[in-house]
């Protein structure tokens, strides 16, 4: 009896010990997954490379890679002894010997050739991957770099089909709204502002680097009042090939610095640090802008 009795004490007590126990705490709820933020939308690829034989007449630049020798020269439309007739520069002979031998130049396979005075090639050029400029190979190993500076194949369109166009985008913009009113609404996520991704530039004096040639031409970055805003080319300026494509306007998209020439071509270029930004992608002779002082 006595020994029932003692179990039954200890059952309570245990009991008791039990009920007085804290209940657990709830768990923290698990925090929220971000959003995923959509990425910015990539620039539109602006072709500078003509697609035809008629698109190629005009300024381009020739360069040997890895150096600071190059030429602009003149691809011109008439005929000659040896394929089109083109016109450089006496001083490029002597920048870049390989023109000797060149008398003319032949548009086949989609890219160009410079010819000898008897049609065989002297630089046969290939498209690069990035569509943006030509490369060839001499026999003697080097390498050759071809980019398109004001060309035919750059021109902006006609007024009147750029005017088509606009009118033809229009009507396709309002046919969309009507039948996105008759739609539930639904409330999408706002895309982050492109140009707010990476360092922008600030208007000022930039200075162009070529190679190991410094300080060859200044441009003026004007403020941005809009989306684009003016480059202006400063007095004294020794490279050509600048003032031949002659910027007009610069644009800062998607942590892109971009140059528009005023026939339409651009160059694109990306932060190096310290003010500076480089042309991307690296093809020719290096072209590098880094923010002076006035």
């Amino acid at each position: 009896m006595r020994r029932r009795l003692a179990i039954l004490i200890l059952l309570g007590g245990a009991g008791s010990a039990l009920a007085q126990a804290p209940e657990p705490a709830p768990a923290a709820p698990a925090p929220e997954a971000a959003p995923e933020i959509p990425a910015a939308p990539a620039e539109p690829f602006i072709p500078s490379l003509p697609e035809a034989l008629s698109g190629v007449p005009g300024t381009w630049d020739l360069s040997r890679d890895g150096s600071t020798r190059r030429c602009v020269m003149t691809l011109t439309s008439e005929s000659g002894d040896a394929g089109r007739r083109l016109r450089f520069p006496a001083g490029c002979r002597r920048a870049l010997p390989i023109l000797n031998g060149v008398a003319g130049w032949l548009f086949t396979e989609g890219a160009v050739r410079l010819v000898d005075k008897n049609v065989r090639p002297v630089l046969l050029f290939a498209r690069r991957p990035d569509q943006r400029s030509l490369l060839a190979h001499a026999e003697s190993g080097e390498a050759y770099s071809l980019v398109p500076l004001q060309i035919v194949a750059m021109r902006p369109p006609d007024p009147a089909a750029e005017e088509a166009a606009r009118r033809a985008e229009e009507a396709s913009t309002v046919a969309t709204h009507s039948v996105a009113s008759d739609a539930p609404h639904a409330t999408a996520a706002e895309p982050p502002d492109p140009a707010s991704a990476g360092p922008r530039p600030d208007p000022g004096i930039y200075a162009l680097d070529r190679y190991r040639d410094k300080d060859v031409c200044r441009l003026e970055l004007g403020a941005p009042e809009a989306a684009q805003a003016p480059v202006r080319i400063l007095a004294g300026c020794r490279d050509g090939g600048v003032e031949v494509f002659d910027p007009v306007s610069w644009r800062f998209v998607s942590g892109r610095l971009t140059l528009n020439a005023k026939r339409g071509h651009t160059v694109n270029l990306v932060p190096t640090g310290d003010g500076a930004w480089r042309r991307d992608p690296e093809t020719g002779t290096t072209f590098v802008l880094r923010r002076v002082e006035p």
